[in-house]
């Protein structure tokens, strides 16, 4: 068992873990990632999530509460550069993403609702680390993300 099968850790460690509703759709070609979250709370305005994403990411994810928007995108191919080069271990995406199509070619995990060609605003409106709810589930930040191709999973401390 690799530290990321969702239903393995499930098997183990249900009484510890909260399965996220199965509503994303998985972008890029990391296919397992896992780490503490990091919340952003926006909505059709992705400035903070640039500023996020230029900080290092080692061990985290960055959950985007994009408030389930489906008329722009959140990230795109430049912010999953970022990711990328910043180490950060996932994004999830409660909203859009563009440029699926590079995105789909890089070593980057990222879980949204859909795409959307449509740039956001830049207000740099937003809160950063507030427990946000999507999905069925509380996202607090300092708990852990699990992510595969099977689900996601929430637990508040690291299962291994």
């Amino acid at each position: 068992m690799t530290p990321l099968e969702t239903a393995e850790l499930w098997d183990q460690h249900s009484e510890l873990l909260h399965c996220v509703d199965p509503i994303f759709t998985m972008y890029g070609q990391k296919r397992y990632f896992y780490g503490e979250i990091i919340t952003l709370k926006i909505f059709e305005d992705n400035s903070l999530v640039r500023k996020q994403l230029e900080k290092n990411g080692k061990g985290k994810v960055l959950v985007i509460d994009g408030g389930g928007s489906l008329r722009c995108a959140l990230i795109g191919d430049k912010l999953a550069t970022l990711a990328i080069e910043n180490e950060w271990e996932g994004i999830i995406v409660n909203g859009c993403i563009r440029d699926s199509k590079q995105i789909n070619k890089m070593m980057v995990g990222i879980k949204a609702l859909n795409t959307s060609p449509v740039k956001s605003i830049k207000r740099n409106l937003g809160e950063l680390n507030t427990i946000v709810k999507f999905a069925g589930i509380q996202f607090k930040p300092h708990n852990y993300l699990y992510s595969d191709e099977d689900g996601i999973l929430i637990s508040k401390k690291l299962l291994f």
